[in-house]
């Protein structure tokens, strides 16, 4: 049976602003508008950057707790949630560990690479998960290449990572040329990953992000899309906002013989408590 097809939106993301794109959404009252108009475009799950009072990007957990309860005040739990716990160059794994502590989101994105750099993490990145576990927190591991799906696997095997079926996310295109994704950008990836048993899912930067969602379903993968890596339709022309990005593939997923997600079909397939 054919999983049906969870659609994430990165509406913003850490660096840009509304100098990129008027419908770029930067305070709590704009993230929740955008998540109405995304999930009636058929996304099933928000990933969730918040902005200090300058615009740039933070940790805060009050600022975290606003734009949460400002998206639960117009949806309920019609959508999940995920905060990013993304470093950005500026915070350390303690700091982005004790975040997610005290926030508790329903989900939360993890870079491998930030949260367990080196063998020296690893005890201390184990101890997170397995407590992300404990309270049903369920994370979303961030690979940025092959590199990265193999050290992954290695953490698994060993414990470091607990769980049977771990949610993934492919990053694709983040160290080519201009940083622009292919579908053939996704190779690599499956390759290094061959028998992992993960929920996998994909992002790509560049008009052809579209693309590269529509091969990944066709694969089985799951897909994030927004304005944090691409604003630009699949013609090139300059998207008008999120929602048009998620219709993209919303109305290219029957093609590919999937079923969109509703949020509640996305946390049962990925064992998320509500």
């Amino acid at each position: 049976m054919v999983e049906p097809l969870i659609i994430a939106v990165a509406p913003n993301g850490a660096r840009k602003t509304k100098a990129d794109h008027p419908e770029l959404p930067i305070t709590p009252e704009d993230v929740a508008r955008t998540a109405v108009l995304c999930r009636e475009a058929g996304a099933s799950l928000i990933h969730l950057h918040v902005r200090d009072s300058g615009e740039g990007h933070t940790l805060d957990a009050d600022a975290y707790r606003t734009a949460i309860s400002a998206i639960r005040a117009e949806l309920g739990d019609s959508i999940i949630i995920q905060a990013t716990s993304e470093a950005v160059g500026i915070y350390t794994p303690d700091q982005q560990m004790a975040m997610v502590q005290e926030v508790q989101p329903e989900s939360v994105s993890l870079a491998i690479r930030e949260i367990c750099p080196d063998q020296a993490h690893e005890k201390q990145a184990a101890a997170f998960l397995g407590w992300l576990m404990r309270e049903r927190i369920h994370p979303h591991y961030i690979l940025y290449s092959d590199e990265d799906v193999e050290r992954f696997g290695d953490l698994r095997s060993r414990g470091v990572i607990p769980g049977d079926r771990p949610f993934v996310l492919y990053v694709l295109g983040r160290y080519t040329k201009g940083q622009v994704s292919e579908p053939g950008d996704l190779l690599p990836f499956l390759s290094a990953a061959k028998d992992q048993s993960v929920h996998w899912s994909v992002c790509a930067f560049g008009k052809r992000e579209g693309a590269c969602a529509l091969t990944t379903a066709a694969l089985g993968g799951h897909v994030r899309v927004g304005f944090e890596n691409n604003m630009y339709l699949a013609d090139g022309s300059l998207a008008p906002d999120n929602a048009a990005l998620v219709k993209q593939v919303t109305s290219g997923a029957s093609l590919v013989g999937r079923q969109v997600a509703d949020a509640d079909m996305a946390r049962t397939l990925l064992g998320i408590e509500s």
